[in-house]
């Protein structure tokens, strides 16, 4: 398997991710239907990473910053796992 193949799956992966998180960001401002299919989805898809954070980050000023970080962190794994693969290649 080519290296640059794993290295473009990675970073679609996340970046599918990142969208998921913003997606969820952005259905939280419309208050759906928790019941409605896509939005229990991007829940459930979401919530493994972004429930820790909230654990550890309390909101500020009613404002949740765990999207906010979750997304920093995906992109420094992301850096470091590509970085990583390069050395490999």
């Amino acid at each position: 398997m080519d290296g640059n193949f794993v290295i473009s799956i990675i970073s679609i992966a996340v970046e599918i991710y990142i969208w998921l998180i913003v997606g969820r960001v952005l259905l939280s401002f419309l208050r759906p239907r928790t019941y409605h299919p896509v939005f229990r989805f991007i829940y459930e898809i979401t919530e493994p990473v972004l429930a820790p954070l909230r654990r550890i980050l309390p909101p500020a000023m009613n404002i949740d910053f765990s999207p906010l970080v979750a997304i920093i962190i995906l992109e420094i794994v992301k850096a470091l796992l590509i970085s990583l693969l390069r050395n490999f290649i």
